[in-house]
């Protein structure tokens, strides 16, 4: 299961289809088909949001994959290319259902308008369909079950919101998130700031005159104006320059914004949501960031909490990313192992949600088997650490130890006699295995000594 639109990119020349594959794949869940033929495979085993088709193509052209998807139940958008740019394709494309028709070479902002407008026109996505893997399986831990009841009081709201976090820990799919829950009618449209230089993010934003610059050869429209009644996500805001952040608080406090080599005034409804892995106080208190535009974004601030604070939802996860690489690399795999998943639980994932993908990810694709174990792991993960050993619990050779007592000598006590098995020895002391690890760092700081032996 996935948040982002699936796209089935369809061309027979193979440096327009993988320079598509690399454009889309930022924003989109893309696959690639070198011919209409092997399109119309795909179409008919797998579902796709959109399908971008070339019109000219060996085998089976266009026309041909814009049959298929119009046989397809749930219906994909349409959209076809063509170095031809006939009038008579166009609209003989149109008339046969499909959504739009763009000529080669491919202006990307035009592309991206298209692709946009086309989403926007799709049913809206079913309860069922907008509900993530630890979701699907009524799995979230307390931490995020808290940022989720604050995101749904306040999507319906106009507000601004901040989401903080680490990278990889899923703000991208929680402001989508929090679109799909406002009951806006416009589209959800993402900018990652930090891949633009300052001057492609201004234009970006706010559009373009004819002319504004250099290869400016006509308008184009910015994220602001095709976010209409929507929602635009700003990812890694803490990013931008000081000129971008003055513009970006004018629009806020206006509601309208001027296209680069423009004097027209645009008005704007468009939602805004920002998120950040930078601590943003602290660049205000450095001077790097406007305090005044601070104020304005977190309005409402959610802290996305790690993986490692939400290990519950791992299992859920890891399961919905191997369904999904599963089915698009067409592997029959039905699970892990008791063991991996075990790895997978504990393991550090400093990258968070993002590294849990990747790995599953590398599981699937490298595996040869029905199951995957630990030796489908990468290298770094087959090697459990300490906290992720399965233990087992000895008998206790007396009842239940008072912690009150003695706290240092008991738990050292219990660890001797557990031979340093940390899970047991909280067993035996009555207490959580965290309040344990808790006891020992607390009683370190106090008597300045190192934790009694493991």
């Amino acid at each position: 299961m996935t948040d982002k639109y699936k796209i089935l990119i369809v061309d027979d020349e193979a440096p327009t289809r993988e320079a598509l594959l690399r454009y889309l794949r930022r924003n989109f869940q893309v696959k690639g088909a070198a011919d209409g033929a092997e399109a119309i495979e795909y179409i008919t085993s797998e579902n796709f949001d959109l399908v971008l088709t070339d019109l000219r193509m060996p085998r089976a052209d266009g026309m041909s994959v814009l049959e298929a998807v119009q046989g397809k139940t749930p219906k994909p958008c349409c959209i076809l290319l063509t170095a031809y740019g006939s009038i008579t394709d166009a609209v003989k494309a149109v008339k046969a259902g499909a959504f739009d028709f763009v000529a080669k070479p491919i202006k990307l902002e035009k592309l991206d308008e298209v692709i946009a407008q086309a989403l926007a026109s799709r049913p809206a996505l079913t309860e069922k369909e907008k509900t993530s893997p630890s979701e699907e399986k009524g799995v979230l831990s307390p931490a995020m079950a808290k940022v989720m009841e604050v995101a749904a009081t306040v999507a319906p709201s106009k507000s601004t919101v901040l989401l903080t976090g680490e990278s990889g820990t899923g703000k991208e799919v929680m402001a989508r998130k929090i679109h799909d829950l406002s009951g806006r009618t416009g589209l959800f449209v993402p900018v990652h700031c930090a891949a633009l230089n300052a001057n492609l993010l201004e234009s970006e934003l706010f559009g373009h005159e004819k002319g504004a610059f250099t290869g400016a050869d006509s308008r184009q429209r910015g994220r602001f104006e095709i976010a209409a009644g929507g929602t635009v996500f700003l990812d890694e805001i803490g990013e931008i320059d000081a000129l971008t952040q003055v513009k970006l608080l004018r629009v806020i406090e206006s509601r309208s914004f001027e296209r680069v080599g423009g004097t027209e005034q645009i008005k704007t409804d468009a939602r805004l949501i920002a998120a950040t892995n930078r601590d943003l106080r602290k660049m205000v208190t450095e001077g790097t960031f406007r305090e005044d535009l601070f104020y304005r974004l977190s309005v409402v601030n959610l802290q996305l909490p790690p993986l490692r604070e939400r290990r519950e939802e791992i299992p859920a996860l890891a399961n919905g990313f191997l369904k999904e690489f599963a089915t698009e690399n067409n592997r029959n795999i039905t699970g892990f192992t008791p063991e991996a998943m075990n790895v997978l639980t504990h393991a550090p994932w400093q990258g968070n949600i993002r590294e849990l993908r990747n790995t599953v990810e590398y599981m699937v694709v490298t595996s040869t088997t029905s199951e995957l174990g630990i030796e489908n792991l990468p290298e770094q993960f087959r090697t459990l650490p300490p906290e992720s050993e399965p233990e087992s619990e000895p008998e206790p050779a007396s009842a239940p130890l008072s912690l009150e007592a003695n706290n240092y000598e008991l738990i050292r006590q219990a660890l001797k006699q557990c031979n340093g098995n940390r899970m047991a020895a909280a067993k035996l002391l009555g207490i959580s295995r965290r309040t344990l690890y808790r006891r020992l760092a607390e009683m370190s700081e106090t008597s300045g000594e190192t934790s009694p032996s493991m």
